[in-house]
């Protein structure tokens, strides 16, 4: 009787968190705006935001100057939203755009003010009643700093270690520091240092600084104080002035219907899924539906907590990691039907469901998790916040299938529903010869790789790029067009604007939106010639009935720039490398690891065969697509590498290493399927009802899912048998036991 009160206990208290979290949140999403939900940042993309164009005041500025002026402008933006985007418009103009940003002025202060990083000394500074800093006279500014870093060295008189910051100048600004200091120092007088109108710190002069090479201690407890400090002096000095000419509070790009159409496929997708796992996995199903919802409302008051800036991708990855986060409980519920099959009971097979499946679980989210934290670190921009979501996703659905389903699961047992027929059992499957078809395999794999490398070298032939680049990776052409008051902006207008664009061009890449308190549009476009611009120009003022001097046009530089693409491939690099020595450590065998991660670059080439044939434009979300697939493709790999590791461990001799491999194939089979399906489910409804931009993501995804389940199931393990036998140490992994070829 207890058992049942505590069962009936736990899985109430699961229902009403879960439901007082959807509440919380999802009541946002109306109207009225009411929840949580509020406080999610939306994109600029979903939610439009502020964009603000600046312009040098110094004429002709180096490319070094500009491109040096971007990059911090980028740290100082995404002080405000990861998602922000920097581009150079001209040779001596940048474009701002922050999401999530509705007051101009919030921003433009610390923005794109030359010098609001400064050096104060002590007898310049008075303050104001509010205690704010007041000055006309400073030592140097931000563009007198070289660098600034935080480290560590050790205090002269406690000889224990200490926090600093490392600043350096250049050459002006260490003889204007030198002179500075010469006269603190006898008095032991401060220097302020001040960032956008507040005191970041006062340090007091110990010594006259004359090689420019000053170091602030004393003050900072920790080295994440140290580096917040460093980190605030060097987005502050700015190689180039400059001076804002334009802002504007901007809509969403892609508006409402977007939002709608994909939370419409999120909610078909995830119905989908629920009906698939209660006719497969019945009571067991149903567990792992309440979980899944559970995921997901709290993946919702994680975005809202961590302030995370939420894109349109960013949905369809929340809606896409549903579908993924199915993943663990198909392999605990395998497992427990594996365990009744053979004879155990409920009770015990669900214990040793969830025992069994640990180390698969693990391994393959771990394995994961380190490309996200890699990411993140090394990664900037969209690629930084697809990260975090991504380490989310991870951390959430491992807690809600390791420990929610299984609460769920032994509270429906405690409350009686412990008969064998709400679990289902597994059937005994025949042994599938997968090794003895890996010429086949490894055939049609070869024939994909170079369908690959032909599609890339006649695109590159017929276009001059091997692939469909977007705005985001080549930049373009930006169209300002003004419309009369009488002309009413909505949804169909702005297709017909679209339309026109897209005839002009030849490209689909079109991006629009309004901008507020205007009747005005800004349009952004692939690179146009004189012609076509000319062209476009004359036809929107024809047809509008606009002075074409009025319409103001500028090229503007890709927002996804050569260093985050230099990033990007380098975290992957990066990350492929933990991943394998992970592996390596994990399976104390690198031929695992070596397979893995070439079944890897199997996928990710097969995903870039589909962008290549079929021309999908090549912007963000193709990072966050690659990304996603490298994520789910590890996954998939592990499980099965996990299961023959398992039987390694209960099998005899040499002769029998290829009936493990064909054993661990086909009893994860099942797993490989359903979780593939079940993934499949979610993102062909985005691809089916998502917006353009939504469908370009989806559709690359559905051939990484296809991919990713055929290289799991008849590549990654063949290869391991292939590379293993070709190494002769079959012998010393295999241990001397009976020989058997049925599932165990």
């Amino acid at each position: 009787m207890n058992n049942r009160k505590k069962g009936l206990l736990q899985l109430l208290v699961i229902i009403v968190v879960t439901g007082l979290c959807a509440f919380t949140t999802l009541v946002g999403f109306t109207d009225s705006h009411r929840g949580s939900a509020q406080n999610i940042k939306l994109g600029l993309d979903l939610a439009g935001g502020v964009s603000i164009t600046y312009q040098a005041v110094k004429d002709n500025p180096t490319d070094t100057e500009m491109s040096d002026t971007i990059a911090m402008m980028q740290d100082r933006a995404e002080v405000y939203s990861t998602e922000s985007s920097v581009v150079q418009e001209g040779n001596n103009r940048i474009s701002i755009d922050i999401p999530g940003v509705e007051n101009a002025d919030e921003v433009l202060e610390s923005l794109g003010k030359e010098g609001s990083l400064d050096f104060v000394a002590a007898d310049d500074m008075t303050f104001d009643d509010n205690g704010n800093p007041k000055y006309t006279k400073v030592v140097c500014s931000g563009k007198h700093v070289k660098n600034a870093e935080a480290g560590t060295q050790q205090d002269e008189i406690t000889k224990n270690k200490e926090y600093v910051v490392q600043l350096s100048f250049n050459a002006k600004g260490t003889k204007k520091f030198a002179e500075a200091t010469a006269a603190a120092y006898p008095s032991r007088k401060q220097i302020y240092i001040v960032y956008d109108g507040k005191v970041l710190s006062a340090p007091a002069v110990q010594a006259e600084i004359t090689n420019g090479q000053a170091v602030i201690s004393g003050s900072f407890k920790t080295y994440a104080e140290a580096d917040e400090l460093a980190s605030m002096i060097r987005i502050g000095a700015l190689p180039v002035e400059l001076k804002e000419i334009q802002s504007q509070v901007v809509g969403a790009q892609l508006g409402q219907d977007a939002i709608t159409t994909s939370l419409i496929a999120g909610a078909i997708g995830f119905g989908l899924v629920v009906l698939f796992m209660l006719v497969f996995y019945r009571l067991p199903g149903l567990a792992a539906s309440i979980a899944l919802l559970f995921y997901l409302v709290v993946m919702l008051v994680a975005l809202n907590v961590l302030d995370i800036t939420l894109t349109l991708p960013g949905v369809a990855g929340i809606i896409l990691n549903i579908g993924m986060a199915v993943d663990a409980n198909v392999i605990i519920f395998t497992r427990i039907k594996e365990e009744l099959r053979k004879g155990k009971s409920v009770q015990a097979s669900i214990k040793l469901g969830f025992d069994k499946a640990l180390s698969a679980i693990i391994d393959g989210n771990v394995t994961t998790l380190i490309a996200a934290v890699v990411l993140y670190i090394k990664g900037s921009g969209t690629v930084k916040g697809f990260a975090t979501t991504l380490a989310m996703g991870i951390i959430l659905s491992m807690f809600t299938s390791l420990v929610i389903t299984k609460i769920i699961l032994n509270a429906m047992y405690a409350l009686g529903v412990d008969d064998v027929k709400y679990f289902g059992v597994e059937k005994e499957r025949k042994q599938i010869t997968f090794i003895g078809n890996k010429g086949k395999f490894f055939a049609i794999s070869g024939v994909m790789i170079a369908a690959c490398v032909v599609m890339l070298v006649v695109n590159n032939a017929r276009d001059g790029h091997i692939l469909n680049y977007g705005l985001d990776f080549m930049g373009g052409t930006t169209y300002d067009i003004p419309f009369s008051d009488s002309q009413k902006i909505d949804a169909d207008f702005k297709k017909e604007i679209e339309k026109l664009f897209m005839e002009e061009s030849g490209s689909n890449d079109v991006v629009i939106a309004e901008v507020a308190g205007s009747n005005e549009l800004t349009v952004k476009t692939v690179e146009l010639s004189e012609e076509q611009r000319k062209n476009l120009t004359s036809t929107i003022s024809s047809k509008y009935s606009i002075e074409e001097d009025s319409i103001q046009i500028q090229s503007i530089s890709a927002s996804v720039s050569d260093e985050m693409k230099s990033d990007a491939v380098i975290a992957v690099i990066i990350a492929a490398i933990c991943m394998l020595i992970y592996i390596w450590f994990r399976f104390k065998d690198i031929i695992f690891a070596g397979s893995a991660v070439l079944a890897l670059l199997h996928d990710v080439i097969c995903v870039l065969l589909v962008y290549a044939a079929v021309r999908i434009s090549v912007g963000n979300t193709f990072i966050a697509c690659m990304l996603t697939i490298v994520g789910y493709s590890i996954n998939a790999t592990i499980v099965i590498f996990d299961r023959i590791r398992e039987n390694l461990g209960t099998r005899t001799s040499s002769e029998a290493l290829e009936g493990i491999v064909n054993d661990s194939i086909t009893q994860t089979l099942t797993r490989s399927i359903n979780t593939s399906l079940t993934t499949f489910l979610m993102v062909v409804m985005l691809a089916i009802l998502g917006v353009e931009s939504v469908r370009d993501f989806a559709i690359p995804l559905l051939a990484g899912i296809i991919c990713g389940a055929y290289s799991s199931v008849c590549i990654t393990g063949t290869l391991w048998y292939t590379i293993k036998k070709a190494s002769g140490k079959n012998k010393e992994t295999v241990k001397n036991k009976a020989v058997s070829t049925k599932n165990s």
